[in-house]
């Protein structure tokens, strides 16, 4: 019952509205936000989807068109796309609630893009904000006392709706006031996307991605990345974090941080985004381009410069004539390429 809950919860009012109501949808592009959307369009609701884009987003380029964008129009809603890097790199720093089994910080992310959403709900005059949770699905950030945390702490109470499991969760006000009729919303839980697979099919949804692991920060490879920058590199920003989500990674001796590319590609992303870091290039034999810290010693470019030469097509040879140019300056070095051994005590796996 909400009937003790109006004095407490500055959001609720009674609706003078008749119909349609109106919605912001959190998407990510995935299937779940799309069946949210869908879900609610079928009730006459109408949607503005809204979608936060992060440096930890695999696509971190305002040129590409993500699987929101795509979805969007496949269900001729209206697209809000928001950048809150800076403010999620903060949460990546100090979570309130603790990181899942990596650098993610579930709960306090989905707090500040809750908090978001409810600003685009004010500014456009919706009745309350959905996403695509699906009860147990994510066993840090959507069992239900995260769910209850998530509404709480970002200002939403009885205001965020679930569409995709909302008969297992409390009434929201929307159900309440009969903006959206609570029958014709679903009761799907756990991992399984077969329901969801189904109902895409009924409601004829194509081209929606397959699910993959989540944020890039579950992943385990990029969290010690990203651990080990922030160790170092306590105030590091977009451009830092962007980095490691490129080439091999090595932390050597004495704090100097190196990035080798993998391939074609990776070199001319590299040299395109590696700002004021060092670059490393062989010159008489085919390799990779490599970044390093600016401003290091001799001594300390001329091994940058023979891990450089490991990974080119000079690996066996004596010697591998190698380009610095670091701050203006340009110095070739020609050094013998350094062992495999010890390449692996400096990666950062």
């Amino acid at each position: 019952m909400w009937s003790a809950v109006s004095a407490e919860r500055p959001l609720f009012r009674i609706s003078m509205k008749k119909s349609p109501a109106k919605a912001v949808v959190m998407v990510s592009g995935g299937l779940d936000s799309t069946l949210a959307v869908k879900v609610l369009l079928e009730q006459g609701v109408v949607v503005e989807a809204v979608n936060f884009t992060t440096v930890f987003s695999a696509r971190h380029d305002p040129s590409y068109e993500s699987a929101a964008e795509k979805m969007s129009k496949q269900l001729e809603v209206k697209l809000h796309t928001i950048d809150i890097s800076e403010e999620h790199i903060e949460i990546v720093r100090s979570p309130r609630f603790g990181r899942g089994s990596s650098m993610n910080p579930c709960i306090d992310c989905h707090i500040l893009m809750v908090r978001k959403a409810k600003v685009v709900m004010q500014e456009i005059g919706a009745d309350f904000v959905a996403t695509g949770e699906v009860l147990g699905q994510r066993p840090m950030s959507q069992h239900r006392h995260a769910l209850k945390l998530v509404e709480t702490e970002s200002g939403l109470p009885g205001l965020l709706l679930r569409p995709l499991s909302a008969q297992l969760l409390e009434p929201t006000i929307p159900e309440q006031q009969g903006l959206v009729d609570r029958e014709k919303l679903l009761a799907i839980r756990g991992r399984s996307r077969k329901t969801q697979i189904e109902l895409a099919a009924k409601y004829g949804i194509t081209g929606y991605p397959s699910p993959a692991g989540g944020c890039i920060l579950t992943d385990k490879s990029f969290g010690r990345r990203m651990h080990d920058l922030l160790e170092h590199q306590p105030d590091a920003g977009v451009q830092e974090i962007d980095l490691l989500k490129c080439g091999r990674h090595l932390r050597l001796d004495g704090g100097v941080k190196v990035i080798v590319a993998r391939d074609e590609e990776e070199c001319k992303w590299l040299e395109a985004h590696g700002g004021r870091m060092a670059t490393f290039s062989a010159t008489d034999v085919p390799g990779p381009l490599v970044l390093a810290t600016p401003g290091m010693p001799l001594e300390m470019a001329r091994i940058v410069a023979a891990v450089t030469a490991h990974y080119g097509k000079g690996k066996d040879r004596d010697g591998v004539k190698v380009l610095w140019k670091d701050e203006g300056a340009e110095t070739v070095l020609e050094v013998a390429p350094i062992r495999a051994e010890q390449i692996c005590r400096w990666l950062i796996l």
